[in-house]
């Protein structure tokens, strides 16, 4: 295929901006929205390890309410029965009340223990909620710096040219009869032209051999000669 060579750059930059737009259409994405995505997501999980790790506190919380309650009803038991003690004579009603006040005390220090546990715990508990919350915090932080950035970096890419009327303009300065030839090249291995190193095409990505190498730097300027392996059109360096 023969083209002038003033426009072989036309040419090659019009199938890199095809390719990148079929192969990757969420580069028109900018970073910058990319980064703020990834960090709102985040924000996401932050927000439920933060919730799980409250729970597990207010939990713990309702365990020590529970257990200071029970702690109160025993110790009221227990002055209940050693106030009957001191006005009782029956024995066997003697012995029960003993019995029942024994009980209540053992009963007390085993709480007395789990409390001891619990509030042993619940520090650790409130600790990682805390650090959960900075982590919340610090996200919220880099979000609202990631808004800011995203918003700049979004107003600049709304005055770029849409790609499709790139894509245009850059066909409008080719030869009818090349847009043709590369359109049809495009569709049997979704590239058509691409660049050559004087070693590697650019479609494919092989090192080509020595004689394929010198007949496509012997081809003239104003042609456009095939990759041998899949048959795209190359652009030769000056």
């Amino acid at each position: 295929m023969k083209l002038d060579p003033a426009l072989h750059p036309v040419l090659l930059e019009l199938a890199q901006t095809q390719r990148t737009l079929t192969a990757a259409p969420e580069a028109l994405v900018t970073p910058e929205q990319q980064e703020l995505e990834k960090l709102q997501a985040e924000q996401k999980r932050l927000r439920s390890a933060f919730s799980a790790a409250q729970m597990a506190v207010d939990d713990m919380e309702s365990e020590i309410l529970r257990i200071q309650e029970d702690e109160r009803k025993l110790r009221r038991r227990e002055r209940d029965n050693k106030k009957q003690l001191e006005a009782e004579t029956d024995a066997e009603r003697r012995r029960d009340l003993e019995h029942d006040r024994y009980s209540a005390k053992s009963r007390i220090a085993d709480l007395m223990g789990e409390l001891m546990e619990a509030h042993n715990e619940i520090a650790a508990l409130r600790n990682n909620r805390d650090v959960h919350a900075a982590h919340v915090d610090e996200n919220l932080r880099q979000i609202g710096l990631a808004e800011r950035a995203a918003e700049a970096a979004n107003e600049a890419a709304s005055h770029i040219e849409d790609p499709q009327t790139h894509i245009d303009e850059l066909r409008a300065k080719l030869p009818a009869e090349v847009v043709t030839a590369y359109d049809e090249q495009r569709a049997e291995n979704e590239v058509g032209v691409a660049y050559f190193n004087s070693r590697t095409c650019g479609s494919c990505f092989l090192v080509l051999p020595a004689g394929d190498r010198s007949v496509i730097g012997r081809a003239p300027a104003d042609e456009l000669p095939q990759c041998p392996n899949c048959g795209s059109y190359l652009v030769r360096s000056k």
